[in-house]
């Protein structure tokens, strides 16, 4: 028996990483574009209307930025730029895999993208548009976690889902330390008490006041998020 799915409307938040080419050290990857693409594809022909805020660290990063003689604001100014970037590199694979999308960016840049709306992107999504949310709040100080988790409450999301390269939420870094142990749950509360690194804690915070739960999941893992959004047991659910 086929599992119904969980939830009708999602944000999913990926970090500028995700786009890049670890090997070549390229920002972005072509292979790796089309894999996502390929995969939100797979979400919308399921019927479930989606969001996507995608950070901007693959290119540049306010925080690194400052230290290397930018200030932060400067340099948030920078990184929200970066992931209007990511936005239309993502917005260009999903077109060309046949997924109508629209760019609405934080920071008015009507010739590349549409400014955000919250009325308009909803109505993007009830037509079964992919949106992406690029330049993050507009707002420097604020990172891409904290915009998703504030996108996701505007947009009355069911869920945040979190694609990362490890398979949920662990007490310490997996890689650094073997004896991690990997949570199926945790509260809002204890994953800002433990200051477990997966997402700032505006966002946290954010989505807690909402009551909208983040799943944190392997997104490279082949299939994964249809599994999540089937709500089979994988990955972490913060709740």
């Amino acid at each position: 028996m086929t599992k119904p799915i969980l939830y009708k409307r999602v944000l999913l938040k990926l970090s500028g990483e995700a786009l890049q080419n670890r090997e070549t050290g390229a920002s972005l990857d072509p292979a790796l574009l089309g894999s996502i693409a390929e995969q939100v594809k797979k979400v919308r022909e399921m019927g479930i209307e989606i969001a996507i805020v995608v950070g901007g660290g693959n290119i540049f990063r306010g925080l690194t930025g400052e230290n290397s003689g930018v200030d932060r604001t400067t340099g948030d100014n920078m990184g929200m730029l970066a992931t209007v970037i990511n936005s239309l590199a993502l917005q260009s694979s999903l077109e060309m895999n046949g997924v109508h999308t629209r760019v609405m960016t934080a920071i008015s840049m009507p010739s590349v993208a549409e400014p955000f709306i919250r009325r308009r992107a909803m109505r993007h999504l009830e037509k079964g548009r992919v949106v992406i949310f690029g330049a993050g709040t507009g707002n420097p100080y604020f990172t891409t976690d904290s915009a998703a988790a504030l996108r996701a409450s505007e947009i009355r999301a069911d869920a945040v889902i979190k694609g990362t390269k490890v398979d949920g939420i662990y007490s310490a870094d997996p890689v650094k330390d073997p004896n991690a142990t990997r949570y199926d749950r945790i509260s809002y509360a204890d994953a800002l008490q433990q200051q477990l690194k997966v997402m700032d804690a505006a966002a946290f915070s954010l989505c807690m006041e909402n009551k909208i739960p983040i799943i944190v999941f392997n997104f490279f893992k082949q299939d994964e998020i249809i599994r999540v959004l089937k709500g089979e047991p994988v990955g972490t659910i913060v709740q």
